[in-house]
């Protein structure tokens, strides 16, 4: 298969309407702020990316991992995560809350790779 053809067969499933839905979600009366949720979401994929790869490095490369550079990313991620709560009107406080809450429940004894490999459905 050719990268024409693939691209030809791959786009049957795209119905190019993805701008149109963009547009159709930007609401001036939603209390969501569309444009920070999509930055956040770019943003974010970029950021960890950026932290992914000095952590592949480190690791398969045997570079010098550059402590101060690599809390730097992490403080990027945590920007855009509070950008992606802002934009949904969510507090941070809830959210991280909420996620200890949901580690205890999870895991009420600590870490346990049985439970983890072994997880309710309805446990996300």
């Amino acid at each position: 298969m050719t990268g024409n053809a693939y691209q030809r067969h791959a786009m049957r499933t795209n119905d190019e309407m993805s701008t149109a839905r963009l547009e159709l979600s930007i609401d001036k009366n939603s209390k969501y702020d569309m444009g920070g949720i999509v930055m956040a979401t770019m943003g974010l994929s970029g950021e960890v990316g950026e932290l992914n790869d000095m952590i592949k490095k480190w690791i398969f490369h045997k570079s010098d991992m550059d402590i101060t550079h690599a809390k730097k990313e992490l403080g990027d991620i945590m920007w855009y995560i509070a950008c992606m709560a802002e934009s949904f009107g969510w507090s941070l406080d809830e959210i991280m809350q909420m996620n200890i809450d949901k580690l205890k429940a999870r895991y009420p004894d600590g870490f346990n790779i049985d439970r983890a490999n072994h997880r309710n459905e309805s446990d996300v």
